[in-house]
């Protein structure tokens, strides 16, 4: 078993893995925000907006076996700058990780870092190249896990998909309603992590994190509906000019999820082969016609 630092453990997804981990036998270091310095038993306090050097880092990785990097926000703000969030802490967590010589990081990116232009994107990217350089120079063990739109209750994104769900009529911008997505279950993505720590498991590399079936936003969102017992919605698509102005009007909100650079993602593709997310967990990731019942109603934490 293993001493297991994870940052972000407050958030949907470093709460699920936190538990999975748990209930697999580790011991979890669990890594807050300042503002949750109280909220977690075992925790160290970090600040990601911060905490940009090595020296930062070293204190806290003492007697660590491995880490969990679950940090993520959706847009930057003052508080959570997203270049230090996304990329010069990480780096920084990593260059720490490579000194202390912890046994293994899992860093949770997402699918399409490589190709998008946006800076969520780009932030990622850059911290999943330098640790693929440390583990090139063989300074670290490492695992990139690229997920999917990631579903499961307690996700700000699957409360919007819900919702929307529950619309008798859905709007959302034409290629946005068309883009193609994989949806993956909170609960999977934590089994595959937790996999990774096994006895059975050591793989290095990139993962694609995927659930079983690509589906077009609209269907999704449609198949949402029909878990939930609904009739089938009308499907307005939103005339581009009046997509582009309420992003730009979103812009100018700080904290309110829906912007341009929001828009730009869903209406990505975000899609790819699940077999090795499937040999990794053991079993079929769950469809996106289940996860109402198997993500949504069922959890982990």
């Amino acid at each position: 078993m293993m001493k297991v630092l994870v940052c972000g453990a407050k958030g949907f997804i470093g709460r699920n893995i936190s538990r999975a981990l748990e209930l697999a036998g580790h011991e979890v270091i669990a890594g807050v925000s300042p503002k949750h310095a109280d909220a977690l038993p075992n925790s160290v306090v970090v600040d990601y907006a911060q905490d940009t050097t090595p020296q930062a880092w070293l204190p806290r990785l003492e007697h660590i076996d491995a880490v969990v990097n679950a940090v993520g926000v959706l847009r930057t703000s003052r508080a959570r700058p997203i270049e230090a969030v996304h990329q010069h802490t990480p780096i920084a967590l990593w260059n720490a990780c490579a000194q202390a010589n912890v046994k293994k990081v899992i860093q949770i990116s997402a699918l399409g870092t490589e190709t998008s232009d946006t800076l969520y994107a780009s932030t990622k990217r850059a911290a999943d190249h330098h640790l693929m350089t440390l583990a090139d120079a063989g300074k670290i063990s490492y695992t990139i896990m690229r997920p999917s739109v990631v579903f499961g209750k307690g996700g700000a994104s699957s409360a919007l998909f819900m919702n929307l769900a529950k619309l008798p009529f859905l709007i959302l911008p034409k290629p946005v309603l068309r883009a193609r997505v994989q949806p993956v279950s909170v609960l999977n993505l934590a089994e595959a992590v937790t996999a990774l720590l096994g006895p059975s498991f050591v793989q290095q590399g990139i993962i694609s994190c995927t659930g079983a079936e690509p589906v077009l936003m609209s269907d999704f969102i449609a198949s949402l509906r029909q878990q939930c017992g609904q009739h089938p919605a009308r499907i307005l698509p939103l005339p581009d000019s009046l997509s582009k102005l309420s992003a730009r009007l979103g812009d100018l909100v700080p904290g309110v999820p829906w912007c341009t650079e929001t828009m730009t993602m869903l209406a990505t593709n975000n899609e790819d082969s699940c077999a090795d997310f499937e040999t990794l967990i053991g079993h079929s990731p769950v469809h996106y016609s289940e996860l109402v019942e198997k993500a949504w109603n069922t959890q982990s934490a």
